[in-house]
């Protein structure tokens, strides 16, 4: 058996271990220390085993991902986004399907702190469906604008995914930060044309509120947004000028958070236990995925498997654009599957020289990438978002109705990522102009 079938009956183990359930991070490094062992002996497969993941965890970048997670689970613990979906509220009362605007919106906020779909979806959903409910907006309205809200928290940076995106890719998380912020805020302003289209054909859906809620209180709920405004400001503030770097920014925010909550009374010691916890085991997960994704890269890398697999597939001639459609049907396909994280970090190796290959840059790729498995975050049958919304209305809304309420979110979603990937410069302006 020569190296590169070697390598490829590797991969092809590696997804019967998927398909098995076993964790993807064990997958990823049991294969790859096979791969190796078998490939090159077992002083090789123990030495890799032994280097590189202190050459992954050791990355200084990446260590900015315990900071970002603790500042995002600070303020979830510490509700410190709480005023966000108050003050949208109040402002958007008046607008067709507001307080589920409101939630997009204040997703949107979160996101800008928080840096994890899940979180955004998690938090938004304890405020705004609760709220949805009582005002007789339609379950699945209600339900489906938050799970499909809280994809906006992978886009707007801090994003851990384009944080891990950046180290493997070798790509300035910075510029990905700037990139991110267009695709988030496109789909965003996407997710409300859904909701005040179909609420404006359809009225039951949302019905309108007869009060006016007035001036004064409207500027009183502004105040309550003061937390996350000074966090931004602080963050991106520091980020984008130059004060501080990209890893280090989430170090900034983190502390800027405890002290913030502290300073309003809502961080017990509690709830900073319960932050410290949830920081300790997310970033352990990414951090074995990374590892087992690391191992793979130089199984693959000494098999000559993902050098042969690139080439095959630029050797087939076709348009480059049609090469990338390629890919995204593969990642979608996945995200019906898997997880983002391990979605992304099993597909790297492969999937990054192709997209070198027919020219179009990796910066710009990074955050399509992060759309596209976003997408995945709301898709049957895994959508985690939709199951992190399940666990918080309860019996009240069945998973069922969840999925169908993302329905239409979905097919906006699919004509943002179009519109990124035909309109690459609505990606690269910011990166260009200021990174």
């Amino acid at each position: 058996m020569s190296d590169v079938q070697i390598g490829l009956s590797g991969l092809g183990l590696l997804l019967v271990f998927i398909a098995l359930r076993i964790p993807i991070g064990i997958s990823l490094i049991g294969v790859s220390f096979g791969g190796l062992w078998v490939l090159m002996g077992w002083k090789v497969a123990w030495g890799s085993l032994g280097l590189l993941p202190f050459q992954f965890a050791a990355n200084w970048v990446l260590s900015s991902v315990p900071m970002f997670l603790l500042l995002g689970f600070v303020c979830y613990h510490g509700q410190l986004t709480q005023g966000l979906f108050r003050a949208a509220r109040v402002w958007l009362e008046r607008v067709p399907g507001g307080l589920a605007v409101a939630a997009v919106m204040g997703s949107a906020g979160f996101a800008a702190v928080s840096g994890s779909s899940i979180a955004c979806s998690a938090t938004m959903g304890r405020i705004a469906i609760p709220e949805m409910l009582k005002a007789r907006y339609h379950p699945e309205l209600a339900t489906g604008s938050v799970a499909v809200a809280g994809t906006i928290g992978a886009l707007i940076p801090p994003s851990i995914i384009l944080i891990l995106y950046g180290v493997v890719a070798q790509v300035p998380v910075t510029g990905l930060f700037l990139g991110g912020i267009a695709a988030g805020v496109i789909t965003a302003i996407g997710y409300v044309l859904v909701i005040m289209i179909r609420v404006k054909l359809n009225p039951a859906l949302a019905p309108q509120v007869d009060i006016r809620t007035p001036a004064a209180e409207r500027i009183a709920a502004l105040k309550d947004t003061w937390p996350v405004i000074l966090l931004m400001i602080g963050i991106f503030g520091g980020l984008f000028s130059g004060v501080f770097t990209a890893t280090e920014a989430g170090a900034v925010g983190a502390l800027m958070a405890v002290v913030i909550a502290l300073a309003k009374g809502s961080l017990t010691r509690a709830r900073f236990s319960a932050a410290i916890v949830d920081t300790v085991l997310t970033t352990s997960t990414l951090i074995i995925i990374g590892i087992g994704a690391t191992l793979l890269t130089r199984f693959l890398a000494l098999s000559g498997s993902a050098d042969y697999l690139s080439e095959q597939v630029l050797a087939l001639g076709a348009d480059p654009v049609l090469i990338m459609a390629g890919v995204v049907i593969v990642y979608l396909l996945l995200g019906l599957f898997l997880e983002p994280v391990g979605a992304m970090l099993l597909t790297l190796p492969i999937v990054l020289p192709i997209v070198d290959g027919t020219g179009f840059g990796l910066l710009w790729f990074g955050v399509i990438l992060t759309k596209l498995l976003e997408i995945g975050m709301i898709t049957p049958p895994v959508g985690m978002n939709v199951f992190v919304i399940k666990s918080v209305v309860g019996d009240l809304v069945r998973t069922s109705a969840i999925f169908r309420g993302i329905l239409w979110f979905l097919v906006m979603d699919l004509a943002v990522l179009a519109l990124l990937m035909l309109v690459p410069e609505l990606i690269m302006y910011l990166p260009t102009r200021f990174g």
